[in-house]
């Protein structure tokens, strides 16, 4: 006969082993508290006595007793412990308390995918061929994916679903890209000839809040995978690996941000800067810098919510930094590093060119020099838009006329596009304060004052033209910076798409790094006037994947990737002028 305490399922209840074993209470619906649609996931593991105290989540209202109450009589499971079939790590990279609810009980399996997705790439499994694999030894091989040969055991589920990035180093002289696996190579003595190289990294790395709200997107992924005792072990070897200079990183939660990943990022050499999205929603932007590369000269955070202005009715939030370099460098050498991530709603174009704008006025703020130029400047984020729709080709173009364009078409995510409406003239009120060349008016005008007489009047000229042009074309969008698009979005022998997010919904590109390319870059784009002082040339970028590869390794996140965004990474040279 059990212990009366020991009847008591689904409240809270202890057990006492008297010899060491572990125990996993990790059934499924028939051995745990039930609800329409969902099921709970609630393992924990120990060597002696341990305590189980299991409460419904707080949004599932009152709590009712399981149908299957009455007397007790133990698991089928009970004996000697075995891990579950559907385990694949090991445990001391999960957490005690790690739990996490998904709305669809009929999960599939790793190997799985939706069935749209093995409709269109069955029989497709492209992976890196070993010629083409990067060595593990190198610090420029990403954690990418792949897929396991299909005589592999299951037990070698550690070893599989790895595709490798290589490493596309430009050739600036014979304007070309190979593929390398070193990113140091050819560099020409950088350091002695006064030039600073440095690498940047932006990642979305999923906020563990967003993906349990938007759990519909994760139905072709395994439960355990989707834990955040799970995933954050493999974000930081990740990012450990690629060990870039400056970290660009979105969807940064922020109590995981205060616990783990700021200390683990200072562990490794970083200072961190943070900004959290004004709202209910608990995640952020981060930049973080190696403090032996770069000191900070200025952080600004940028908050897009309006409480007064009705279109700026979203809590999204962007961060801009100032960094100077450390070595080889001029005592006034900066670079402005800035990170966002735009509203998502694809129908509303009208909220995420006024964000774009309000972050472009802050960049030009924060990187313009004494003498009217600006310094290199990087822009990184997740930008909810795909390559060639309007709000892209504004950032690379630096114009946009948006007479006549549909709201629902700006950020080009949806095919047939649900938003109508025509955009209004013009978008935001001049109660913001930023023009439509997306700078600041207030600060326009300082610097217009604290400029010697012939160039305050050759500036009170330049803005007459502006003006004029603004009154006989309101609906003209502009900004200064000469910005170029670190990735082509598409592969060059094939013109398939690369993708940055890859998930039950969709495959695509939206994540981003912009830079203030060199006059002699050859894999910048050409245009936009000298306003800058010094420059980026791209040295170098990590190579991204299709949408076809992607799901050859069950698509995003999976056991070796636990973002559904891809990391990016470029490698840069400060060039002064």
């Amino acid at each position: 006969m059990l212990p009366r305490h020991m009847q008591r399922l689904g409240r809270d209840w202890v057990a006492h082993w008297d010899s060491p074993q572990r125990f996993c209470w990790n059934s499924r619906i028939s051995n745990s508290v039930r609800w329409p649609d969902h099921y709970s996931w609630a393992p924990y593991l120990s060597t002696a006595d341990f305590t189980v105290n299991w409460r419904p989540p707080h949004f599932f209202g009152p709590w009712r007793p399981p149908h299957f109450f009455g007397p007790w009589r133990p698991p089928h499971f009970f004996g000697p412990w075995r891990p579950p079939q559907y385990w694949n790590w090991q445990p001391d990279n999960f957490t005690h308390n790690s739990s996490f609810h998904l709305s669809n009980p009929n999960m599939k399996s790793e190997g799985d995918e939706p069935s749209s997705k093995r409709r269109r790439h069955s029989g497709q499994n492209d992976v890196c061929s070993p010629n083409e694999e990067i060595s593990s030894s190198n610090q420029n091989e990403a954690v990418c994916l792949s897929t396991p040969p299909k005589n592999e055991k299951e037990n070698t589920a550690n070893t599989r679903g790895l595709i490798k990035r290589n490493w596309e180093y430009f050739c600036h002289h014979s304007k070309t890209m190979k593929i390398l696996e070193d990113k140091q190579i050819d560099q020409n003595n950088a350091e002695d000839k006064g030039k600073f190289d440095f690498t940047v990294m932006s990642y979305n790395i999923l906020s563990q809040n967003l993906l349990e709200d938007n759990s519909h997107l994760y139905k072709h992924c395994r439960q355990p995978v989707l834990m955040w005792g799970y995933r954050f072990p493999n974000i930081l070897r990740e990012i450990k690996q690629l060990d870039a200079d400056v970290l660009c990183l979105q969807e940064v939660q922020e109590d995981h941000f205060g616990m783990e990943i700021k200390p683990s990022l200072e562990y490794l050499g970083y200072h961190c800067e943070y900004k959290m999205r004004t709202g209910r929603k608990p995640d952020g932007c981060a930049i973080c810098f190696k403090i032996s590369k770069f000191n900070l000269i200025s952080s600004n955070p940028v908050e897009f919510f309006r409480h007064d202005i009705p279109l700026l009715d979203r809590d999204n939030v962007g961060l801009v930094l100032l960094l100077q370099p450390r070595f080889h460098c001029k005592a006034t050498a900066a670079v402005c590093i800035a990170n966002t991530h735009l509203l998502y709603n694809p129908r509303r174009g009208d909220i995420k060119l006024t964000q774009l704008a309000m972050l472009l006025a802050e960049i030009a703020s924060v990187a313009h020099q004494k003498d009217g130029r600006f310094c290199p400047i990087i822009i990184c984020g997740d930008f909810n838009s795909v390559p060639g729709s309007p709000l892209y080709s504004f950032i690379k173009e630096g114009k946009l006329n948006y007479e006549g364009l549909p709201i629902g078409k700006v950020s080009g995510q949806e095919q047939f596009p649900r938003g109508q409406r025509i955009l209004t003239i013009p978008i935001w009120p001049p109660s913001l304060g930023i023009s439509q060349s997306c700078v600041y008016e207030v600060q326009q005008q300082r610097q217009e004052e604290n400029t010697g007489e012939e160039k305050k009047e050759a500036k009170l000229e330049h803005t007459e033209e502006i003006i004029i042009a603004a009154e006989k074309f309101p609906s003209k969008l502009q900004h200064h910076f000469r910005l170029s698009s670190v990735y082509s979005h598409y592969l060059p022998e094939s013109g398939v798409p690369e993708v940055t997010t890859c998930h039950s919904r969709s495959a695509v590109t939206v994540d981003y790094i912009f830079y203030s390319a060199a006059k002699d870059d050859s894999a910048a784009q050409p245009g936009a006037e000298d306003t800058f002082d010094g420059s980026l040339k791209l040295l170098g970028r990590l190579s991204l994947l299709t949408e076809q590869d992607l799901w050859t390794v069950n698509g995003l996140p999976n056991e070796h990737n636990s973002s559904d965004h891809l990391s990016l990474l470029a490698q840069f040279r400060l060039i002064e002028e």
